[in-house]
């Protein structure tokens, strides 16, 4: 027989070579434990090569020919949340401005018929409800836009929305002790009954109203990233989009 390892040719009925000294049967079982291994390695690599193509296809995927007029109409969205998005965010939470904005109108109806969907859960989760409700809607277009329309750019306006979403709750938050909002039915805080306000309702039964500055600011910070995020995922899925414009004029 020849030594798996060094090639020396020796009697079949060693169990050790003359040569190199190996243990033929140690040696063998770790070529065997070697082989499996490698064989795993390799299996997980090509998992995780899968999962980095479904996540790329997912976010990433453009039309082969895009069509011009669809085109121009997306940069035309994309400049208008741009713009609108860097006001929100250069304009400090204080000010509340974001919340006399068009898009608070917007996500009012959300607002309130979360607070009417939770109900159901108590009072706590009802006044908790009117965020989650004005938080849930944008959130549920990203997931149809990305799962069933496959429209990643349609996603990213989206997830625009969710983190405006964010920053339009941050001064109510911030407002928990103040008191100062004006609430929709024309009052304040301070002239409403207890449970009016949402969020002095929601931090106080919990013993947490006197982190309203900090997680309006958390917020605040979080949309912020969200727009940000939004901008470059929707700027980068124009850009794909260009090229096969491109593309679509040669032909």
């Amino acid at each position: 027989m020849k030594c798996p390892k060094c090639n020396f040719e020796q009697a079949d009925q060693n169990t050790e070579c003359l040569r190199c000294g190996i243990i033929f049967e140690k040696y063998k079982k770790h070529q065997s434990f070697t082989l499996r291994k490698g064989k795993v390695i390799a299996k997980e690599k090509g998992k995780e090569t899968q999962w980095g193509s479904f996540f790329r296809k997912l976010l990433f995927v453009v039309e082969p020919e895009i069509n011009h007029f669809y085109f121009a109409g997306r940069v035309i969205i994309f400049l208008i949340i741009f713009v609108w998005g860097w006001k929100f965010i250069l304009t400090p939470m204080e000010t509340n401005s974001i919340g006399e904005s068009f898009l608070h109108l917007v996500n009012l109806p959300f607002h309130e018929a979360g607070h009417v969907f939770f109900r159901l859960f108590g009072q706590w989760m009802a006044s908790l409800g009117g965020t989650l409700g004005q938080l849930l809607i944008p959130f549920i277009c990203l997931l149809v836009f990305l799962v069933k329309s496959r429209n990643p750019f349609g996603a990213s306006v989206s997830l625009w929305w969710f983190g405006e979403n964010f920053m339009d709750i941050a001064p109510y938050i911030n407002d928990a002790r103040n008191q100062e909002l004006v609430l929709l039915g024309g009052i304040t805080g301070k002239e409403a009954d207890y449970g009016v306000h949402d969020w002095e309702f929601i931090l106080n039964e919990i013993g947490l109203l006197h982190y309203d500055h900090t997680l309006a600011h958390i917020a605040y910070k979080f949309g912020t990233v969200l727009l940000l995020i939004s901008f470059v995922w929707a700027g980068y899925l124009l850009f794909k989009q260009f090229k096969n414009l491109n593309l679509t004029f040669k032909a």
